[in-house]
């Protein structure tokens, strides 16, 4: 029971939260619930808690301001929940740092399935996504520091990157001049295939380069390969 995965639910409908808290209790988890921000800081600060769905629409604090504020003190995974489905939402919710999304209504069945997914890439990854062989790498003039999670420009500079660009770029650095499709990098960020309409990592690319500074036009750090994906096309040296 030690060993059990431990799910928080954060969501103001108590009858949907009852509903999850039951469901993954039958399926191997242990469940908590929380209605608001305040019970979940309450929640977190008196439990382990190995992942957390959140909804989106909370009384009080909103599911993306509670994201946010949750990943300046942990890397606990996020999956967000929200009950418009807006493209924007879920770009957002990535931003804030959630791990996936998923819009509702939905079957319990596909979140049981979201969460060890996410829990699974998870318990696969070194904490904080850092390289093991590798604290800082430096590429094209900008220095990533892994054990600060920084990005730094050549002036020395830190440009702040949200969860969701931190991954990404992780990603682009530990894979570089290799050319990843939409499908992988969904999978190796979010843990989950994309959808036939999904434009998430498109947008996150385009985030990502103005951080850059690289010119989307004609971009020379993250390169566009033309129905393959994308490259980070420089040289990365590591320390």
């Amino acid at each position: 029971m030690e060993n059990t995965p431990r799910i928080l639910v954060v969501d103001d409908d108590r009858d949907i939260s009852s509903l999850l808290a039951d469901y993954l209790e039958k399926n191997g988890y242990r469940a908590l619930t929380a209605a608001d921000g305040k019970a979940m800081w309450k929640a977190l600060d008196e439990n382990p808690v190995d992942l957390i769905v959140l909804d989106l629409n909370l009384p009080g604090d909103d599911g993306l301001t509670l994201c946010r504020n949750l990943r300046a003190r942990s890397q606990v995974p996020v999956i967000m929940l929200t009950a418009r489905g807006e493209p924007l939402d879920r770009i957002l919710g990535l931003e804030m740092g959630a791990d996936d999304y998923l819009a509702k209504p939905f079957e319990p069945r596909e979140l049981y399935a979201r969460i060890r997914s996410v829990l699974r890439r998870t318990h696969a990854l070194p904490p904080n996504l850092q390289a093991s062989e590798a604290q800082q790498v430096h590429f094209a003039g900008w220095t990533m520091d892994f054990t600060a999670r920084h990005l730094v420009n050549a002036q020395g500079t830190i440009v702040s990157l949200s969860g969701a660009e931190y991954r990404l770029l992780k990603v682009f650095l530990d894979h570089a001049n290799r050319v990843l499709s939409r499908d992988q990098l969904l999978n190796f960020t979010q843990g989950r295939d994309a959808d036939p309409f999904d434009r998430s990592i498109d947008l996150q690319i385009s985030r990502l380069r103005q951080k850059l500074g690289d010119d989307a036009r004609s971009p020379q750090i993250i390169k566009t390969v033309r129905n393959e994906g994308y490259v980070l096309a420089t040289t990365v040296a590591k320390e």
